[in-house]
């Protein structure tokens, strides 16, 4: 069991609607999360670290975001 990802990220991508069409705010992010393992999510600004994390709580949506792509999954 303590070799199952807690988090497990395949292939994100989150869109965002505009005027001039879709843009995309995430694309092809992956990553897991194993249990006792810190991970880092570091970058310019920019480089869609906000996004990702706001996809991984599913809060994306409520910013205008879109989860276009890819699986996020939780154990517990």
């Amino acid at each position: 069991m303590l070799d199952q990802p807690i988090v497990d990220i395949r292939e994100l991508r989150v869109e965002f609607q505009t005027r001039g069409g879709t843009v995309a705010g995430v694309e092809n992010v992956s990553f897991t999360v194993k249990p006792g393992e810190t991970v880092c999510i570091v970058g310019e600004s920019g480089s869609e670290k906000s996004v990702s994390s706001l996809s991984l709580m599913r809060l994306i949506e409520f910013g205008g975001g879109e989860i276009a792509k890819g699986q996020l999954q939780f154990q517990r």
